[in-house]
């Protein structure tokens, strides 16, 4: 899992070592050297975990897809971004404390009261 590019849908196997990683930044803090600059990319799709090779010299808009199943792996990366948020009570998980009071609820009515002697045959 890419710290650096959090929707990767590819790996790369670098040209240098032959390893494979989810990004360049992945490669450049685990090895001791730069990655490589090469124009032939070798990839592994994460979503049919096929290889496959693409030219960077003649890559066109057809080349942003998995050959094998169509997976559009190339597209606007998103980093992980801080926020500043405030700290508390999710109140979707307890939505008691949001119970609106203006509605009165009838005490006899209940699910149990019901007449359901029709229904049972």
């Amino acid at each position: 899992m890419c710290k650096h590019i959090l929707n990767a849908q590819v790996s790369i196997r670098a040209p240098c070592c032959k390893r494979w990683f989810d990004c360049a930044e992945c490669h450049n803090e685990t090895s001791d050297h730069q990655i490589r600059k090469t124009l032939e990319m070798v990839f592994a799709c994460k979503k049919c975990r096929k290889v496959f090779r693409k030219d960077m010299e003649n890559f066109d808009e057809t080349d942003e897809y998995c050959p094998r199943c169509d997976n559009h792996y190339i597209l606007d990366a998103k980093t992980p971004q801080f926020g500043i948020g405030v700290e508390g009570d999710d109140p979707r998980l307890d939505n008691r404390m949001y119970k609106d009071e203006r509605v009165k609820t009838d005490p006899q009515k209940s699910i149990f009261n019901q007449d359901t002697s029709h229904q049972l045959g």
